[in-house]
């Protein structure tokens, strides 16, 4: 897959990093110091380790990034390192054929791979029993895939990726607006002038011996770093990593590439009129600079500054005054070799762009004359603070940020650094790096507007090219094979590569959870995590979706999000601004059958905190202004809702599921109709309906029973009875074994929505459902992954599986594949449920124990995880050690009774079929399929 950059999911801050090679850095500024320890070495053959021990769950995680991203590519072979990225997930010489993507998952582990600009990394996540056999099986791809290439793997490969491209880029709205700013900002021999996934073209043109040479070029191992995390031991570790990397040949020196930075002569301003996109967008990119230079961390508070908050002002011209758009951006992107600020606006339906780009102007003459505020500087200083430990608290996270900071900086520790340089900017820093690259700079603006909008474009900007596929029925090289394994001869090696034996299976336990009541009824379920010193919160109010007035849905929705904007003693941007001084975040949303209020903060923060949550449930404030804003903002994501074809057949999949006189065969968010007549008055009535009686609250964090129930009976001055849950009854009227199809026309995929109506949670057989769809769609190890992906080439991925509500829910198979695929993928996926019970056998029954019971083991790491685990004791009434409880309703399973579940949940000819696909070229290729075919319009209504 692309990946962004990593190092936004680490956000900078003030903390204290020590390693244990003596190399250590310390910046005492929070009450808890907070250290990662790390030992680094080096292999003979050049291969930089850095190992990471940590003992508080039973799993390792393995990051092994190589220093090369599509800026080692050249004109005419672009998107290569990111199809290479696919190809090493194939096949290697001392591992089974397709074991790298099916064996991981059996094991209980999860694998990925991601590329950008200027890298590729790997990672797995396993249990620990699994460790030694990650090791082999990650060293093998790294050092003995390249014999085992054929050029059926390679054909099989190029169409995963191009379909990745159609459905990330092809197929969604806004999707070129990378590859136009990339041609326009830099020259086309710099190695950013194309994006990192590439041109189809390119793809199609690879050759085995360009996959060979990109090989030996660039996968040495003096070009790489490994970062391991987790339930290790140091020393035994080290001989292991010796023992599985230690024989990877170094490789040719890779030079590394020297900064790039670009300017323009000119300011470039271009349009393109989508057909997917209902909505104009701008976008205006300043070139900045490079990853690690010292004017980033003045630029990324910039950022923050200009649009981050209430206040800002852009923020204040573009959408409290002028009313263009519901939001506005703006951040600094660093890489390797050059930077960009990035400006960006989706704004209302049919508002002319020209508007915008005054309204930007407006806003920045404003920041330009006003300054710098002390009080936000040091508002999103504390906001860093907690965004770094959200980054580092799971093993995985902290691989990323370990390994990219060795590799590209040779300081496995410089976080602190960083975080040292963030806390030192000044509001002069600001002001300066705004005056030296953007105010009066040359920039590349883009006005991406719905087709025949043009008039919505920027004034005199110019038509920008782009490479656009045209959907072919029979494409020959695009019907593609699993094919002969290759021949070659096996590399000698001095240590035996055969599989390793798992280790000591690692028993899953349950995280100790403590339970208590407040005086007003509330209950309070609770985990206690030290790992770093964070606290996550939620209430789970009933109610939520189902309790919508009739003709009105979208009322839970527009109430969670007005509850947000001020109190009645704080104006939106005082409640905004509270929150972020304190380095905390408080969301409220509602969901199909619940209403949250939802928070992170520092423990030390957690009195404060709530105080604020008392505040925000028991003072509303009831803007008028802000309601208005917030409906018609509404409005607008309702719109944009249609450019997305995996929304459009979500929502006729529901409305037929279950029937028009359903609550959830609306959409929560509401319709354009659902929203039209709702007041603010609606507001206040479902407001008396949130009430701490049947409601609960779950923590995760750095904080024990008593301290919570301490700082919670503040909200005993929350009393308000509980109301009665409507129960809908599904009268659905849809005819089952009937294809739906929705024309999407352009589309280079067809997304599909199979399924229906199965059974609730609450249910005593959903957990034998769930553990049934394991083999078939539960993650890369799946059936539907496996043929249409793997063997295929159809898709980018496919899975199945059932969502936990009280309210009964379908069973739904989910993809899309290349338009010209259609027909082929709906037979496989048909003859595959439909055959589904009798090729299920004991090796399945032993497969599904083995990746459940397995996976447990790093379900519920992070503190978002245990919150989870404590949203389902709560609202199902379940036991607090309900996860072994239906680990051990797993292990009692028979085949028998996998193959009851499912020939009685899973039977085929129940199923409906949505498609929602070009209809130009896919509507008279899927009447070959049989069913019955009804046309839909893009909301669900028969044609």
């Amino acid at each position: 897959m692309k990946l962004l950059k990593l190092c936004t999911l680490f956000s900078l801050s003030i903390v204290c990093f020590n390693c244990s090679n003596n190399n250590s850095k310390e910046l005492n500024v929070s009450e808890k110091e907070f250290k990662i320890e790390y030992e680094k070495f080096t292999l003979d053959n050049g291969l930089e380790v850095i190992l990471h021990e940590d003992h508080s769950d039973p799993i390792v995680a393995v990051a092994t990034l190589m220093h090369v991203g599509s800026n080692r590519e050249k004109p005419g072979r672009t998107g290569f390192a990111h199809f290479f990225e696919h190809m090493s997930f194939n096949d290697s010489e001392n591992v089974p054929v397709g074991a790298n993507r099916k064996m991981i998952p059996e094991w209980g582990g999860s694998r990925n791979g991601g590329t950008s600009n200027d890298y590729t990394v790997y990672y797995e996540v396993v249990p620990k029993d699994a460790f030694e056999k990650i090791l082999w099986i990650d060293s093998d791809r790294f050092g003995y895939m390249i014999n085992t290439v054929t050029k059926e793997a390679l054909e099989r490969e190029k169409q995963v990726v191009k379909n990745e491209k159609r459905q990330r880029v092809d197929n969604a709205a806004y999707g070129y607006t990378d590859e136009i700013k990339r041609k326009n900002l830099y020259p086309e021999t710099h190695p950013y002038n194309w994006t990192v996934i590439g041109a189809l073209p390119d793809l199609q043109a690879a050759t085995i011996d360009d996959v060979k040479e990109f090989y030996k070029k660039y996968y040495g191992a003096s070009n790489a770093s490994l970062v391991i995390a987790g339930d290790i031991n140091i020393d035994e570790t080290k001989k292991l990593v010796e023992k599985w990397f230690g024989e990877i040949p170094s490789g040719p020196n890779v030079e590394s590439l020297p900064p790039m930075p670009v300017t323009l002569d000119k300011t470039k301003s271009l349009y393109f009129e989508d057909s997917f996109a209902k909505l104009p967008e701008l976008r205006m990119t300043f070139p900045t600079v490079e990853e690690y230079n010292k004017d980033k961390y003045a630029l990324e508070i910039l950022g923050q500054l200009l649009s981050g908050s209430k206040k800002s002002p852009l923020y204040q011209t573009i959408v409290e005054e002028q009313k263009l758009a519901p939001r506005v951006s703006t951040y600094q992107s660093s890489s390797e070799l050059a930077g960009e600020f990035v400006f960006r606006v989706r704004a209302n339906a049919f508002v002319d762009l020209d508007n915008v780009k005054t309204a930007i102007n407006e806003g920045l003459e404003r920041f330009e004359n006003n300054g710098v505020n002390e009080k936000d500087l040091n508002r999103i200083k504390a906001e860093l603070e907690t965004n770094l430990y959200r980054g580092i608290s799971t093993v995985l996270n902290k691989a990323f940020q370990l390994v990219q900071d060795n590799e590209f900086n040779g300081d496995p520790s410089y976080i602190t650094e960083t975080a040292k340089l963030t806390n030192a900017v000044t509001a002069e820093d600001v002001m300066r790096v705004y005056n030296k690259y953007i105010k009066n700079k040359h920039y590349v603006m883009t006005s991406v507007v719905p087709k025949g909008n043009l008039d919505l474009a920027v004034a005199e900007s110019k038509q920008a090219s782009v490479w656009i596929e045209e959907v072919k029925q029979d494409v020959a090289n695009e019907e593609v094979s699993q094919g002969a394994e290759a021949v070659y001869e096996k590399t000698k090696t001095k240590h035996d590569r055969s599989e390793p034996e798992f280790g000591e299976l690692p028993l899953f336990k349950s995280p100790k959870v403590w339970t208590d009541t407040l005086e007003n009824g509330m209950a309070i379920y609770g985990i206690e995590n030290n790992e770093v010193p964070l606290v996550q919160f939620d209430i789970t109010i009933p109610g939520g979706h189902l309790l919508d007035p009739e003709n009105k849905s979208g009322v839970a929705n527009l109430l969670s999000d007005l509850m947000m904007e001020g109190t009645a003693n704080k104006t939106p941007a005082d409640l905004e601004e509270a929150i972020g001084l304190l380095g905390a975040s408080i969301n409220t949303y509602s969901s199909n059958e619940d209403f949250h209020i939802t928070g992170t903060c520092l423990a030390k923060n957690f009195d404060k905190t709530i105080a604020l949550v008392k505040e925000i449930i028991l003072q509303p404030r009831w803007d008028v202004d802000e309601f208005n804003r917030l409906k018609s903002a509404l409005e607008t994501s309702l719109k944009d809702r249609e450019s997305n074809p995996n929304s459009i057949a979500s929502m006729a999949y529901n409305k037929l599921i279950y029937g028009d006189n359903h609550i959830l065969s609306i959409p929560s968010s509401g319709t354009q109709e659902s929203i039209s007549n709702i007041s603010i008055q609606d507001l206040k009535n479902y407001f008396k309906n949130l009430s701490p009686e049947n409601a609960s609250f779950h923590i995760a964090g750095a904080l024990n029973n008593n301290e919570v129930k301490s700082t919670l009976s503040t909200l005993n001055e929350w009393n308000v009875k509980a109301v009665n849950i409507p129960d809908f009854q599904i009268t659905n009227t849809v005819s089952k074994n009937k294809l739906y199809f929705i024309d999407f026309p352009g589309a280079k995929q067809s997304v599909f929505q199979i399924g229906k109506l199965a059974l609730s949670k609450e249910n005593e057989e959903f957990n034998n459902l769930n553990f049934a769809n394991e083999i078939l769609g539960g993650g890369s190890s799946g059936k539907l992954f496996q043929t249409l992906r793997i063997e295929k080439g159809y898709t980018y991925g496919a899975y199945s599986g059932i969502s936990s509500n009280k309210e009964i829910s379908p069973f739904t198979v989910r993809t899309s594949v290349r338009a010209n695929a259609t027909l082929k993928s709906l037979e496989i996926i048909k003859n595959m449920i439909s055959n589904y019970a009798n090729d299920f056998t004991n090796t399945e029954v032993e497969l599904t124990k083995n990746k459940i019971l397995k996976g447990n083991t790093r379900a519920y790491e992070s503190l978002g995880a245990q919150l989870g685990m404590l949203r389902n004791i709560s609202k199902y009434n379940l036991s607090k050690t309900f996860t072994e409880e239906d680990q051990e309703e797993l292990i009692n399973m028979t085949l028998e009774d996998y193959k009851n579940i499912i020939n009685k949940y899973l039977n085929e000819e129940d199923m409906i079929y949505v498609v929602v696909g070009d209809k130009k070229t896919q509507f008279e290729e899927v009447k070959k399929l049989g069913k019955t075919i009804i046309e839909l319009d893009i909301y669900g209504n028969k044609l």
